[in-house]
């Protein structure tokens, strides 16, 4: 992955960009120079959030691929290519398995999961055509730790990790790179509404947990994309669950190389 030291003038699109972790990522790339566009769902809190940041703003669902789409072709029109996608939108709606409403496995999916689906595949054909850009995906420690309450969030945020893995053997070739970062419990207005929901079994796990500050988090990602890091944890927990979930991936990564090389020559 190459090394970003000059962020200036790069446009920057941040899905989830009103509030809590989009909001600070959005934040710490305006302090290094960059031109940052912030979309999600809620007009006035966006407003207010791209006023204070400096940027600009489209109002989008994620779930909503087409609604996604024209909210991103407005800003590049606006402010030139994307450069980076920062694809931070998403939410947990906690509960038992059978004392949640089956439609909200469905919600969180939608949000968490295809949201950046749907942001990727919008942006990716023109990163392929110049060879350049990188996308960020935010997981969460949820994608390897079994918690009780979570049988609708954890999914998602596993399906980020692996969707980060798959996708990089397509996109890396083509001079894109793909960051995946996986925050603990973090001190957002999401998790406050989270909180209110959660069973005694989450509260127990997670709430023996010190949330950390969005800005924290946004600043180890962006710090983490200038080195070139392909995955990034903040904690110690979770630092120790991804290198022993990144074992087999390290060892498989030169066989699947060369297997996905010869492939693309015979093509």
């Amino acid at each position: 992955m190459a090394r970003v030291s000059d962020w200036a003038g790069k446009h920057v699109i941040v899905t989830g960009g009103s509030e809590g972790i989009g909001a600070a990522v959005a934040g710490a790339f305006a302090q290094r120079g960059a031109q940052v566009s912030i979309i999600a769902r809620r007009k006035l809190p966006l407003r207010d959030a791209a006023k204070h940041l400096g940027a600009d703003w489209a109002a989008a669902d994620v779930t909503r691929a087409d609604q996604l789409g024209s909210a991103i072709t407005e800003l590049e029109q606006r402010n030139g290519p994307c450069e980076v996608i920062a694809c931070c939108a998403g939410l947990a709606l906690p509960g038992r398995l059978l004392e949640v409403d089956a439609e909200e496995f469905e919600t969180q999916m939608s949000a968490n999961h295809l949201g950046a689906v749907h942001a990727v595949r919008r942006v990716l054909p023109g990163m392929i055509e110049r060879s350049r850009g990188k996308i960020l995906l935010v997981s969460s420690t949820a994608a390897f730790l079994g918690i009780p309450g979570y049988t609708g969030y954890g999914p998602t945020k596993a399906s980020i990790r692996q969707l980060a893995l798959c996708l990089r053997y397509e996109v890396e070739p083509r001079g894109v790179d793909v960051t995946v970062i996986y925050p603990a419990d973090t001190d957002t207005p999401g998790l406050a509404a989270e909180n209110v929901r959660k069973p005694v079994e989450t509260k127990a796990v997670t709430g023996s947990i010190e949330p950390m500050s969005a800005e924290r988090v946004a600043e180890a990602a962006v710090r983490g994309m200038e080195r070139g890091r392909h995955h990034i944890a903040l904690d110690p927990l979770t630092r120790f669950f991804l290198a022993w979930a990144n074992l087999p991936e390290d060892l498989a990564r030169p066989f699947l190389r060369r297997t996905i090389a010869k492939a693309l020559r015979a093509s």
